[in-house]
């Protein structure tokens, strides 16, 4: 018995939401709770017992980056990744029917399938008891959570039979309300779906075919899983959905990375409790959940958290308070400035006494099904309030305010800002 795993990283076209910070680093590997966004996935999946190998699809550029990423974490999860690049954008279904021989090749008996902007527990192993325990009929578990009934129109809605479990209706993204159980986007297949995946490749190449021979337009060969397979297996008892309880968000906007790095850091209680700073003399104060990089430097007399991280090389002076944010690395905070719910870039500067804060993207506390929203970055002519977003290499000047703002790299900034996109 043996399992691989495939992550889908999509590629620099996409996350385009996640501008301005997506132009530094692929997507995948931003930080969130101190550790590239992937890491967590991976190191879930060489938890799996027999986990052979994981393998990253995306259409990315192979770069140095994603090359020193993939080795350091072969190393410190002691499995072999490898990265396969479309040569177009194919859809989840097309790019693992592409890649098709990869997966299957050493003849593993299922296969975990996820997308690399979602963060969660990854409860894989309770997903392959699941598996064994419905038996051999099914070709896939599709990992759902519960959500509310107006965010629900924004997910893979899911119409479940309690009984069995088996996935009876799956529709993306409806119009009306379907059901309040939403795809996460973390599957396990056994090698059976690629013959539903090949059945669809094969109407879908005749009718390529046919359109190329009467428009002479060339169509790309997307296949999407949900939409052109989930929608057409369910109610054929081949799908059935695991229902979680743990955490689970997605990660679309900068806005969602605060959000979830705050999961992950209530997480490492757990797992990494070594990755959470605490409260000792000559070290700064802490307030809940805070990351802090080794190589940071930090005055004593900063107050840092709840939900912060603190990159590489950060330097701290005295009498700053950060709360809610992420500082990436080689970002200077000087003396008595505060930071609130925002991002500050890449070898930024936030000059004294200034002030960067934006406007909290959470979900309804009081609601235990509440997700995040996509939000929209425009409402109503203006920018939507939302975290504050500094680029990498932007210096904000003393004694100045930046609320709601995103400020593009490379900017020296000379007076305040608030609700505007500096470009």
């Amino acid at each position: 018995n043996m399992f691989k795993a495939i992550i889908i990283i999509g590629g620099p076209q996409k996350g385009t939401r996640f501008r301005p910070l997506s132009f530094e680093v692929p997507k995948p590997l931003f930080p969130v709770a101190g550790v590239p966004m992937l890491q967590h996935h991976i190191e879930a999946c060489a938890q799996v017992p027999d986990m052979k190998e994981i393998i990253l699809i995306g259409f990315y550029q192979p770069n140095d980056e994603l090359n020193r990423f993939i080795s350091s974490s072969q190393q410190e999860f002691k499995i072999p990744i490898r990265y396969l690049q479309e040569f177009a954008a194919l859809g989840t279904g097309g790019g693992i029917y592409h890649f098709r021989d990869q997966i299957l090749s050493g003849g593993p008996v299922a296969f975990f399938l996820m997308n690399a902007d979602v963060c969660s527990e990854f409860p894989l192993q309770e997903m392959l008891r699941f598996h064994h325990q419905h038996g051999e009929n099914h070709c896939g578990v599709l990992l759902g959570t519960t959500a509310n009934r107006t965010q629900s129109l924004n997910y893979g809605c899911i119409v479940e039979n309690h009984e069995t479990n088996e996935v009876l209706h799956f529709v993306e993204k409806p119009s009306t309300f379907v059901s309040d159980v939403i795809n996460c986007g973390i599957y396990l297949f056994t090698p059976d779906i690629f013959g539903h995946i090949g059945k669809v490749f094969q109407k879908n190449q005749q009718e390529r075919i046919q359109e190329e021979l009467t428009n002479g337009k060339q169509m790309p060969e997307v296949i999407r899983l949900e939409q052109d397979i989930f929608t057409s297996l369910a109610g054929q008892k081949k799908l059935v959905v695991y229902k979680t309880q743990h955490f689970w968000s997605q990660i679309k906007s900068a806005g969602s990375a605060i959000y979830a790095s705050r999961l992950y850091l209530k997480q490492y209680h757990q797992t990494h409790p070594e990755r959470l700073a605490t409260n000792q003399d000559g070290t700064p104060k802490i307030i809940g959940d805070v990351y802090i990089h080794p190589t940071a430097n930090i005055d004593p007399s900063a107050v840092l958290g709840p939900n912060v991280s603190i990159g590489k090389g950060v330097t701290i002076g005295g009498g700053v308070r950060v709360r809610e944010s992420i500082i990436l690395h080689g970002a200077v905070l000087q003396d008595h400035c505060c930071v609130l719910n925002s991002i500050v870039g890449w070898d930024s500067t936030v000059g004294k006494w200034a002030r960067v804060e934006g406007t909290p993207s959470d979900p309804n506390p009081n609601d235990p099904y509440a997700k995040i929203d996509s939000e929209t970055l425009f409402r109503d002519g203006g920018l939507t309030p939302s975290i504050t977003i500094l680029g990498c290499n932007v210096s904000i000047p003393s004694e100045v305010i930046i609320r709601n703002s995103i400020v593009l790299p490379h900017k020296d900034l000379n007076r305040s800002f608030q609700n505007q996109i500096i470009l």
